[in-house]
């Protein structure tokens, strides 16, 4: 990886629909080897799909909830349920593991608190769980997919 493939990746978190000729000219190399590059990107799996991104409102999940999960079972049968559990409920748009307090943390996206209700009536319904909280996102002040490219390795002695 080098400072064009920096660029490259740059370009494509802004707009993943950009023709490579635009990327190839605004990077300063002609079309073939750019394209190369994001093949052996997608390749190298540091690009790992390419996306549209929606707009929540438009499709009618406007209200976020971060919902924080303690359980007491730790048990790897457990986890396997409430993992298979949550994979499956497609509110659900993140699912960490967590240290700290709280054991899980999702983030879901429901139209209302009345769809909040159905989803979290389901999920404990289909796993046993010790707490379950929830916060509603008040305001979406930044959301993003970009990930912060200064801190990726750059080979020095690779020719940009």
């Amino acid at each position: 990886m080098d400072r064009t493939d920096k660029k490259i990746l740059r370009l494509l978190q802004e707009d993943a629909t950009l023709p490579v000729a635009d990327i190839a000219r605004k990077v300063g190399l002609s079309t073939t080897p750019c394209w190369r590059r994001i093949q052996k990107m997608e390749e190298d799996k540091v690009i790992e799909r390419r996306v549209a991104i929606l707009n929540p409102e438009k499709v009618n999940v406007g209200v976020t909830v971060f919902v924080s999960i303690k359980t007491d079972s730790h048990n790897a049968e457990w986890l396997r349920r409430f993992s298979e559990v949550i994979v499956k409920m497609p509110e659900v748009i993140g699912f960490y593991r967590m240290s700290g307090q709280v054991d899980y943390l999702l983030k879901i996206v429901v139209p209302d608190i009345a769809a909040y209700d159905a989803f979290y009536q389901k999920l404990v319904l289909e796993i046993d769980i010790e707490d379950v909280s929830s916060a509603f996102a008040m305001e979406r002040i930044k959301d993003t997919l970009e990930l912060p490219l200064e801190y990726m390795s750059i080979d020095k002695n690779a020719k940009s």
